[in-house]
């Protein structure tokens, strides 16, 4: 439930005055802390709070917006793009984050339980490609999504893929996390009945152009139903993978 809808739940209960839903419907929208302006009312709008781009901040200034977070009632925050340093020094000013290394993101708070049976199913191509693919698992389990995952099914060996038809079958929409080529979105979409969520990443040798190659060929997908995001933007698939399986009946 969002917050908004809370809100005019809690009035109707008559749990709280008129004028006491009329404040906190009028609260300021941001808090301005000098070097970053959290947006407070994401929540309502879009029905899942800020997140933090940790790349660039410094964790004296990730601490700062993660209080501010905290204090206007987010419970789970997450950290994306977050080195191990920046983490040890958030943990040593006092900021009790769950780091998480594969998806170079942190956690503070607790991952929620998530709603319903449905899942998403996070695969690769390639062991290469999971620091993409956890970082997609891990956004779609703190946006309270059941998550399964399917490494190393590239289509060199395309028995691998073949032999999790049903896992295939079962998921409520699927992200492909493939470089070199970028094939197994193409292969995975021939066989699923959900959407398919291509995220192209930047392995593979020269000719890839840093995953150009895989974003392209991802682009020219022949199958129906497969839709794509940027260049190593696992959080971005495991927001949109979110988006899909919570709208799900």
């Amino acid at each position: 439930m969002t917050d908004i809808k809370h809100i005019l739940r809690e009035l109707h209960e008559h749990n709280i005055t008129v004028d006491d839903a009329y404040l906190r419907l009028r609260e300021q929208p941001f808090e301005d802390i000098g070097y970053a302006k959290i947006d407070l009312h994401r929540k309502i709008r879009q029905g899942v709070s800020e997140v933090i781009y940790g790349a660039g901040k410094t964790p004296a200034q990730i601490a700062g917006i993660i209080d501010v977070m905290e204090t206007h009632g987010q419970k789970t925050i997450l950290i994306t793009r977050l080195s191990q340093d920046s983490a040890d020094e958030l943990q040593r000013l006092g900021c009790k984050v769950d780091y998480h290394p594969d998806a170079k993101a942190a956690i503070y708070g607790e991952i929620p339980e998530p709603e319903g049976e449905s899942f998403v199913l996070v695969a690769t191509g390639g062991t290469s490609d999971i620091p993409v693919a956890e970082e997609a698992a891990l956004t779609a389990e703190v946006l309270g999504n059941k998550v399964e995952r399917l490494y190393d099914v590239g289509v060199a060996g395309i028995h691998r893929v073949l032999s999790h038809v049903d896992e295939i079958m079962k998921a409520s929409v699927i992200v492909a996390v493939a470089g070199m080529e970028g094939a197994l979105a193409s292969v995975i979409g021939g066989l699923a009945d959900c959407p398919v969520i291509a995220v192209p990443t930047s392995v593979g040798y020269g000719a890839s152009f840093g995953g150009v190659s895989a974003l392209l060929a991802m682009l020219n997908s022949c199958a129906s139903g497969v839709s794509v995001v940027n260049i190593d933007n696992g959080f971005g698939a495991g927001y949109l993978a979110s988006m899909i399986n919570r709208r799900r009946p």
